[in-house]
């Protein structure tokens, strides 16, 4: 299996999590996320992202949470704009695992 490389900024192989200030608010189209902290809020605009979302506090990476979510190697990089996308607003952040 050939590992795609990750995008610039953001890495594939590591673990990742919702920042402890932002609330999911399901949605038909996908989620709107709010952060308390910078009073942002984004839109997940597929189920599916919303799915990448929920597994990365669970998955040893962020590569792990597509697989678990059912994320093709076409549909990678875009996927993982939107986690980078997610990263820079806050919404999402790097796990420190113990």
């Amino acid at each position: 299996m050939t590992k795609t490389q990750p995008r610039a900024g953001f890495d594939l192989d590591r673990a990742w999590q919702l920042h402890p200030q932002v609330s999911v608010r399901p949605e038909r189209f996908g989620a709107l996320l709010y952060h308390f902290g910078t009073r942002r809020l984004s839109f997940l605009k597929s189920p599916a992202l919303l799915t990448v979302v929920r597994e990365l506090g669970e998955a040893p990476s962020a590569r792990e949470a597509f697989r678990r979510a059912g994320v093709t190697e076409a549909e990678l990089p875009a996927y993982t704009a939107a986690l980078q996308t997610l990263a820079t607003s806050q919404m999402i952040r790097a796990r420190e695992d113990s």
